[in-house]
């Protein structure tokens, strides 16, 4: 790859900062869905309770920062009119929309059992299973919507992005799963609360450990992650994240010690996502020095016999190099007349 006199080989990426909170948002909306799953099914009512309640507030926030980047929101309904197993976003979109309305049949089976209003028990009592049913469709298609985000972006021509495609759906699957636990620790109760403990803690470390692994194997293409707002970004993100979880390990059964713990790891989420895309900017304008350094190599003596002067140069009655030594060469090819 080389530059065009000095200009970036590859255009910036088009996104605004709202996708950046996006990937923040749907991650912690869909980790948090796979929670409330899980504690329901264990009987944990609390914490499958407070979960569900972040997996909403999170969609809610998700889609009009969607429609804010589209612009229009029939931009977002145009991309479900075909299905493209090709295309991340097209897949992505479909997931979004089978998790938000799994989520909805879930809140509705959940209000309807704490009001309970006369004459319809009937009914409800058939609504608890298809709640059930929703939730593990919600849980699903949540783990998806996590990481769909990973696979977009890697998906790209982008460096800093495309090469660390290996890594990426872990960084997005761990970061995703710390904020979960880091919400669900802050909202519940510290006694119910032990399973977001645990995932907040298994998130941040599968985070941590996948974005040094990135960083490392990306080699001079991890060049945008030391330098500038982005290295900022990504320190305050690991700092965040490693301090939330060791509170949350040693001190989680405390109130105030969750609290901080959660808002950390909350934070260092936030912080993760909007390192990577800041990345993918920076990756992009690097490409004006992908080109290789170093001296360029010489060319051998044929080369420069074979090099064309200029017209301006030769003298009146001259042939260059080339003209002869291409009359030698088929002189010597030439058999001699008998």
């Amino acid at each position: 790859m080389s530059n065009y006199y000095g200009r970036p080989i590859l255009k910036q990426p088009i996104w605004g900062p709202a996708v950046a909170a996006y990937f923040f948002t749907g991650g912690l909306a869909g980790m948090s869905g796979a929670l409330s799953f899980m504690a329901r099914v264990r009987g944990n009512r609390a914490l499958a309770k407070s979960a569900l309640g972040t997996s909403v507030a999170g969609l809610g926030v998700s889609l009009p920062l969607l429609v804010l980047d589209l612009g229009k929101p029939e931009r977002f309904l145009n991309m479900l009119r075909v299905v493209k197993p090709t295309s991340p976003m097209s897949i992505g979109s479909w997931i979004l929309s089978g998790f938000s309305a799994a989520t909805g049949v879930a809140v509705a089976s959940e209000v309807a059992g704490a009001v309970r209003p006369h004459g319809l028990m009937r009914p409800l009592d058939l609504m608890r299973p298809l709640g059930l049913v929703a939730q593990g469709a919600s849980a699903l298609l949540g783990t998806g919507v996590a990481t769909y985000t990973a696979v977009l972006v890697s998906d790209t021509a982008v460096p800093a992005w495309h090469e660390g495609r290996r890594e990426m759906p872990f960084i997005f699957a761990g970061s995703a799963s710390a904020s979960a636990g880091g919400a669900a620790a802050i909202l519940t109760p510290t006694a119910d609360a032990g399973p977001a403990r645990r995932l907040a803690l298994g998130g941040a470390l599968v985070e941590v450990a996948a974005s040094e692994l990135m960083k490392r194997r990306l080699g001079p293409l991890a060049r945008p992650y030391e330098e500038g707002p982005v290295k900022v970004l990504d320190q305050l993100s690991t700092g965040l994240t490693v301090g939330g979880a060791i509170l949350l390990g040693t001190l989680g059964r405390k109130r105030p010690a969750a609290v901080l713990g959660g808002t950390l790891l909350l934070a260092g989420s936030l912080c993760k996502r909007f390192a990577i895309f800041r990345a993918g900017f920076e990756s992009a304008r690097q490409t004006t020095d992908v080109a290789t350094e170093g001296p360029m190599p010489r060319s051998s003596a044929l080369d420069q016999s074979l090099r064309v002067q200029p017209v301006s140069s030769r003298r009146p009655g001259t042939k260059d190099a080339a003209t002869a030594e291409t009359e030698r060469v088929g002189q010597q090819a030439t058999p001699e007349a008998t």
